[in-house]
């Protein structure tokens, strides 16, 4: 008698039947509830839009678009323009963004590329993402007591030898952009790590290997190959971490200086957006605290303005180096 592994198997008749009723309805249930879930999202975000500019209507009709390019916050004399804080918004968020952005970029290539161990790469990993742990609050405190102390001699030696280029045309008397945008960096480098580390790891091997195969060195590989390849994924780690710093609010808060202030210098005291929410709201006036949703309805715009230029840097990234549609 021959044995018959394949006995107890299903028959071919089981394996290719079609699906039935029940699979649809699961398949139509499921269909449904992620639908629903995206619908969910999008009017979570026009229930939000719709109450922030009910809110602000009266502002936005009193002060109409000069609330945008005006420069006076004066509770007392109903005086109230956004421009420095768009201005600090945009400014102490690129500042992070180039700084972290490189440094997270960086850390990807060293944790993906073969420079350090497994078991040395786990932990390098498990460090940076207990950076996205530390709450708000805290780095705001450690800026203080330690960041700026230590800024302080380099800020005043910038000042003394370069003081007539702008980016170094005040010192450091305290609270500045310089030690907010690092505090902001360091804040948004988990994210750009991650993401950039996972856009590498999902480049095939081989495309690696062919690569060596053509007697490329290990950075012109890593430079010429992996960051074209990995490069919508970067963009996208890019984009998330410059969209949490337009909306940090506590680290900036307590580092930026809080003052109406259009500068270049990287010393000068500034204001964002947020920390403009949320220093100002809590003994703001009926007629205050409509400015203030308008003003969060600016930084709401820019946020999404911010993500769509993202998403389409990426979507051109995909279509050049990738070669997707």
């Amino acid at each position: 008698m021959v044995y018959d592994p394949f006995k107890h198997a299903s028959s071919d008749r089981t394996l290719s039947a079609p699906p039935s009723a029940f699979d649809y309805t699961k398949d139509k249930v499921f269909r449904s509830f992620a639908y629903c879930c995206a619908l969910a999202i999008v009017l979570l975000v026009a229930y939000i839009v719709f109450e922030l500019g009910s809110q602000a209507l009266p502002a936005i009709k009193s002060y109409g678009l000069g609330f945008v390019t005006g420069t006076t916050w004066d509770a007392n004399q109903r005086e109230f323009g956004v421009l420095p804080e768009i201005w600090g918004t945009l400014y102490s968020s690129l500042i992070a963004l180039i700084t972290g952005g490189f440094l997270g970029v960086g850390i990807a290539i060293f944790l993906t590329q073969s420079f350090v161990h497994a078991k040395l790469e786990l932990v390098f990993r498990t460090i940076i993402e207990l950076l996205a742990a530390i709450p708000s609050v805290v780095y705001g405190l450690w800026g203080i007591y330690v960041l700026i102390p230590l800024l302080r001699p380099v800020a005043q030696w910038f000042y003394e030898t370069l003081g007539w280029f702008p980016f170094f045309g005040t010192e450091l008397s305290g609270p500045g952009l310089a030690p907010a945008s690092l505090v902001l960096a360091i804040m948004i480098l988990p994210t750009v790590a991650a993401i950039s580390a996972d856009a590498f790891q999902r480049i095939p091997y081989k495309v690696k290997e062919a690569a060596y195969g053509m007697g490329a060195t290990k950075w012109e590989v890593i430079l010429k190959v992996m960051l074209p390849t990995a490069s919508s994924g970067i963009l996208a780690g890019l984009v998330l971490g410059f969209g949490r710093a337009l909306g940090e609010t506590m680290a900036l808060a307590m580092l930026i200086g809080n003052v109406n202030n259009i500068s270049l210098s990287l010393f000068a005291p500034a204001n964002t957006l947020a920390s403009l929410l949320a220093s100002t709201f809590p003994e703001a006036g009926e007629i205050e605290v409509q400015a203030l949703m308008y003003a969060a309805l600016v930084l709401l715009a820019i946020t999404f303005i911010v993500n769509v230029a993202g998403l389409a840097v990426q979507q051109y990234a995909m279509r050049k180096f990738e070669g997707k549609k």
